[in-house]
């Protein structure tokens, strides 16, 4: 089995059915290296007492860093549990969260019926050679 690199997020609304979901897949989330933004990675850690890879909250550059670790392909799968129904300050943040998620093809689950089925899959836990777009033409462009 291979041990890959999944980043949790939620917002403040959405943070106690992160929990909850974490817990119900704790199991599974042991074969993981596990990666968070600020107050959630600390609720993460005290309820799943598993070690997890802290950043800094959403608001102050931690939904970048992790955007970061993306782009630099050091993370397989992205669950936030964002919440739509409530305008952030930060919602151009995890607008280009998702976008660079979507870039490089990295599997995204925005709610828990999404989490669920992708930790339902087999291929979570094998090796997967997800499709890398080749954006050649795009860094080769003269501005």
């Amino acid at each position: 089995m291979i041990r890959k690199n999944i980043a949790l997020v939620a917002h403040d609304n959405k943070k106690k059915e992160l929990i909850e979901w974490s817990k119900q897949h704790r199991d599974s989330m042991e074969n993981f290296d596990i990666y968070a933004t600020g107050t959630t990675g600390r609720l993460l850690e005290q309820e799943l007492k598993l070690p997890i890879r802290m950043l800094h909250s959403g608001p102050l550059g931690g939904d970048q860093q992790i955007g970061s670790l993306i782009s630099e392909g050091k993370i397989d799968a992205l669950v936030f549990f964002w919440d739509p129904m409530e305008p952030l300050p930060h919602d151009q943040d995890i607008k280009a969260l998702l976008r660079i998620a979507t870039v490089w093809n990295i599997p995204i689950a925005c709610n828990r019926s999404t989490a669920d089925l992708l930790f339902s899959t087999p291929v979570l836990l094998r090796d997967y050679e997800r499709l890398k777009p080749d954006f050649s033409e795009y860094e080769n462009r003269k501005l």
